[in-house]
């Protein structure tokens, strides 16, 4: 274990012996403070949208291909011209520090041993630099919190350029801070400070709550804010935090690079849909414009395969991958990589699919339970 400030971060580096994703929580709730496990576990309100994301996936169901003449289903797939071992994607997370001593750059160096795309946090707990090296040469993105200072954003942005990522992730679900009752429970404050706040006028993150550190971020963003983002780096820019075609075409109109669908997990608005009821609908007014990006409640092997055939090019986890970081360091998060990927094999055999590109084209029926 690390003390830092008084917090206990553990240095565990380990392959896992994974049963199912859900199993982690439990496991990784025995050794991360309570406070920093509140904030990672924990949604908006009474968390309804968090349950409703594990729920959604029950809507659809897969139709077996049982005649196929297949074997040997393959995960490789690309996407924004990066070629890929996974559809599996990191989701940016922040202050992964929570969960071990090594944060995102171990997080970094699991997701790269999977083949997979790794998104860093602007409230990361290492720096972009620091996070990109921990990739050794792999694909990343750059997930920006927008703030009213255009000078941060300008220095984070040029960060990232230098890192070289491949393209910026514009969150723009999170203007404002959701009602989050754990971290009032646990009158929880970040113990460690965000890399990327360190050097600049909002503070290091230390010391602060969820809604402190959210007070700096811009509560105004529009499809200009995309344009600029676009004209200053002159990367690819994906829009996160869309759950309607409305925005999905306002983001596009913009110059957006991708479609990004997510409820940031359950974390920001209480009462709105499921990231996977939208999925469709903002695919099919995407109709292959842009690729699409979904995350929030992805859990097994199943929900990956539901996600594809509905219009997702990647799918992304995100406390799945830190409960693994938690328990085994950059192997943990290899690990669960790594068993979602055989668990999404094992539905493209049963369902008749030999690719990514066959899952686009699988037949789901639409059941309501």
């Amino acid at each position: 274990m690390v003390m830092t400030n008084g917090y206990e971060q553990n240095e565990n580096e380990k392959t896992l012996d994974i049963l199912n994703l859900t199993q982690l929580e439990a496991d990784a709730k025995k050794i991360i403070p309570t406070g920093g496990f509140g904030y990672i576990v924990s949604g908006s309100e009474d968390e309804w949208t968090l349950q409703a994301n594990r729920k959604a996936f029950q809507h659809r169901q897969i139709v077996p291909k049982a005649l196929s003449n297949i074997e040997d289903p393959q995960t490789d797939t690309n996407v924004f011209g990066l070629g890929l071992k996974t559809p599996i994607m990191m989701a940016p997370a922040a202050a992964q520090g929570l969960a071990h001593a090594k944060g995102e750059v171990d997080t970094a160096k699991g997701v790269a041993k999977a083949g997979g795309l790794m998104a860093q946090s602007t409230y990361s707990s290492t720096s972009i630099a620091d996070t990109a090296a921990g990739g050794e040469g792999a694909p990343q993105f750059f997930q920006l919190y927008m703030s009213k200072d255009w000078d941060f954003n300008r220095s984070l942005l040029d960060e990232a350029k230098q890192a070289g990522v491949k393209a910026i992730i514009l969150t723009v679900d999170a203007t404002v801070g959701g009602y989050r009752e754990a971290d009032i429970i646990n009158h929880f404050q970040f113990p460690i400070p965000m890399a990327n706040l360190i050097k600049f006028s909002e503070g290091d993150g230390e010391g602060k709550g969820i809604s402190e550190i959210y007070a700096s971020a811009a509560q105004k963003i529009g499809p200009d804010d995309v344009k600029r983002i676009i004209d200053y780096t002159d990367l690819p820019v994906i829009v996160k935090g869309i759950e309607s075609p409305e925005d999905a075409l306002y983001a596009i109109g913009a110059g957006a690079a991708g479609v990004y669908v997510s409820n940031h997990g359950g974390r920001q608005l209480n009462g709105g849909p499921a990231s996977f009821d939208v999925l469709e609908s903002v695919a099919k007014a995407v109709n292959h414009q842009v690729p699409v990006i979904f995350d929030s409640g992805v859990r097994r092997g199943s929900d990956v395969f539901k996600a594809i055939a509905l219009g997702a090019d990647l799918v992304g986890i995100g406390r799945p991958a830190i409960y693994g970081l938690a328990l085994g360091g950059a192997d943990g998060v290899y690990s669960v990589f790594e068993h979602l990927n055989n668990e999404l094999k094992i539905v493209m055999q049963l369902a008749g699919t030999k690719t990514i590109e066959d899952i686009k084209h699988a037949e789901l029926l639409n059941v309501q339970y």
